[in-house]
């Protein structure tokens, strides 16, 4: 390879980095080339999507199993705890159905 050419690669890998970006080589089936290029693409755009796309993946993918209580913590962190709500409803009786 040229000085020319391994300078041309060194300059685009340094406009990649100022960009938060890195080039990489992973090994995969051929049938899950699309799918792969298209995950990287959506994890490099970095927005919303792309967070909410990291968080799903690395769920998916994680070796220990989500921890147990998410739907209590959730509940405990609503703005209705503590307050005196009344959740009776009042009963009233159907109508008669004429048959």
């Amino acid at each position: 390879m040229g000085s020319s050419q391994k300078r041309a690669i060194q300059n685009y890998r340094a406009r990649l980095g100022e960009r938060g970006l890195a080039r990489f080589e992973v090994l995969g089936r051929d049938i899950d080339r699309d799918l792969i290029r298209s995950l990287a693409r959506h994890l490099a755009e970095d927005g919303p999507g792309a967070i909410h796309l990291r968080a799903v993946v690395a769920e998916a993918i994680a070796e220990t199993p989500a921890k147990k209580g998410g739907i209590l913590a959730a509940l405990r962190r609503s703005p209705l705890v503590g307050e005196d709500l009344d959740p009776d409803r009042s009963h009233e009786e159907g109508r008669t159905p004429d048959i």
